[in-house]
C-alpha cells in the first residue's frame, strides 16, 4: 500500500467505529443474497444474533487501526484462521467477501466512497486476505501430516450418549473410516456439521474437546438450549433429541488456540461457568493422566446441582490425583461445605488459595464471566500474560 491509501485507510476509522455494525450488516445480507451458498458457512444464529456482525466490525476497525503494522494483530490473525480452518474456509472464498465488503462500502457510504477511498480499501483487503489466508493454508498443511489428520468433513459416527446433567450431554464420536484421530491440544475444538431440516441448511458449530487426546474417539458435551426455535440452539436439539448412537455427523479437525501450556510447571488454574468448563475438562484429565505434579484449583459455577455437568467425573479425578482442589459455587444450594459456597463465582473468597505469581488462569465462560473474572485477577497485580480465556462464538470480549 502506499502511505497516501494508509491514510485514506485510517481516515475512516471515526465512522468504522461508529457505524461499524450498519456496514457489516449490509454486507452480510449483500453477500448472503449474491452468493447463497454460503448460508451453509456461517452459523445463522450468530448472524440473527448480530455476534458474526459484530465481530466483523471489530476486527475491520483492529486492522484499520494497525494498517501502518499488522503484525501485531498476530494473535487475533491466529485465532480468526484457526476458526476459518475449522470451517473449511478457502482462499476462493477471500475473493468472494472481498468484491461484496468493496461494494458494501460504496453502497453505505456513498458520496464518501471516493474512487480512491474504494480502491485504498480494495489494496488494504487484498493484504489482509493474502495475510490470512496464507496463515490457514500453513495450519491445513500441519494438520495432513499428523498421524489421522484431515482437512475439511469428515463423517464419524456417534457411538454413545451420556447424559452428564439435566441440561448436558456427551457424545462420543468415532470416525467413520475406522482410522486413527488427529490428537489435539488440550483446550481446542472441534466443528460439528448437520443438515437442519428447518432452515434447509447445512450448519457448523464449534464444540470443544471434552476429553483428553487419545488417537481413538472424540468427546463433546453439549447444552441443550431448552425451547428454543432460534438458530443457535437448533443443533443443540437435533443432538439431544434427535441423533442417537449410530447416526453420522461431519466433524473438522481440532482447531482452536485455547490451550493448555503443557511444558509450564506452574499451578493451573480453571475457572468456568456452566457449560464453559469442557475445554478446561480437557486440561484437566490431561494433567491429571501424565502423572505429573502440577497443582490444580478448580473453580466452578454454575446454577445448582441438578445442572453440574462432571460432578462425580472431576471428583473422582481429584481422589486420584492429590494435586487438585474443587471450589465450587451454586446460584442457590442447601449444600455446605469447606469448598462449595452460595451465590456466583467470586475469586475474592478463594484468594488465599488461588492468588499466585506462580500460576496460569484459565478462564471459560460468558462473555461477562470473562470479563468479570479478568479484571479481578489484572487488578490483584497478575501478569495479563497468566491469563488465557475462551469465550465460545464470535469473539467480543476486549482487554
Amino acid at each position: 500500500m502506499t502511505s497516501n491509501q494508509k491514510e485514506l485507510v485510517k481516515a475512516t476509522i471515526p465512522v468504522l467505529r461508529e457505524h461499524g455494525v450498519v456496514l457489516t450488516k449490509h454486507f452480510y445480507q449483500r453477500m448472503f443474497q449474491y452468493n447463497p451458498e454460503l448460508q451453509h458457512v456461517f452459523n445463522r444464529g450468530n448472524q440473527q444474533n448480530d455476534k458474526q456482525q459484530t465481530a466483523l466490525a471489530m476486527a475491520v476497525l483492529a486492522y484499520a487501526e494497525h494498517i501502518d503494522d499488522p503484525s501485531v494483530l498476530f494473535p487475533v490473525v491466529n485465532s480468526i484462521g484457526h476458526k476459518h480452518v475449522s470451517l473449511d474456509i478457502r482462499p476462493e472464498h477471500y475473493a468472494i467477501v472481498g468484491k461484496h465488503l468493496i461494494a458494501s462500502i460504496q453502497e453505505v457510504l456513498g458520496d464518501l466512497a471516493t474512487t480512491d477511498l474504494l480502491e485504498a480499501w480494495a489494496v488494504a483487503y487484498q493484504e489482509l486476505a493474502d495475510l490470512m489466508s496464507g496463515h490457514e493454508q500453513n495450519i491445513y498443511k500441519e494438520k495432513v501430516s499428523e498421524k489421522g489428520g484431515w482437512t475439511g468433513w469428515r463423517p464419524f459416527v456417534v457411538k454413545e450418549k451420556v447424559v452428564e446433567s439435566s441440561e448436558i450431554t456427551s457424545f462420543y464420536l468415532y470416525p467413520a473410516d475406522q482410522g486413527p484421530v488427529a490428537d489435539f491440544k488440550p483446550g481446542q475444538y472441534i466443528s460439528l456439521r448437520m443438515f437442519l431440516p428447518e432452515l434447509n441448511l447445512l450448519q457448523p458449530r464449534q464444540y470443544s474437546i471434552s476429553c483428553a487426546p487419545n488417537g481413538v474417539y472424540y468427546r463433546i458435551s453439549v447444552k441443550r438450549e431448552r425451547g428454543s426455535e432460534h438458530p443457535d440452539g437448533l443443533i443443540s436439539n437435533r443432538l439431544h433429541q434427535v441423533i442417537q448412537p449410530g447416526d453420522l455427523v461431519d466433524l473438522s479437525s481440532p482447531s482452536g488456540v485455547f490451550v493448555l501450556q503443557e511444558d509450564s510447571p506452574k499451578t493451573k488454574v480453571f475457572i468456568s461457568g456452566g457449560v464453559g468448563q469442557t475445554p478446561l475438562l480437557a486440561m484437566l484429565e490431561s494433567i491429571t493422566q501424565r502423572e505429573k505434579q502440577t497443582a490444580v484449583k478448580w473453580i466452578h459455577g454454575c446454577r445448582g446441582e441438578e445442572v453440574h455437568a462432571f460432578k462425580q467425573r472431576v471428583t473422582e479425578l481429584e481422589k486420584g490425583y492429590p494435586h487438585l482442589k474443587q471450589h465450587i459455587f451454586y446460584d442457590s444450594t442447601d449444600e455446605s461445605s469447606t469448598t462449595t459456597y452460595k451465590g456466583w463465582v467470586e475469586l475474592a473468597q478463594i484468594e488465599d488459595d488461588i492468588l499466585s505469581h506462580e500460576a496460569e488462569y484459565y478462564i471459560c465462560g460468558p462473555r461477562g464471566f470473562i470479563e468479570k473474572h479478568y479484571q479481578y485477577l489484572v487488578e490483584q497485580k497478575v501478569d495479563k500474560t497468566a491469563i488465557f480465556f475462551e469465550e465460545f462464538g464470535p469473539a467480543s470480549v476486549q482487554v
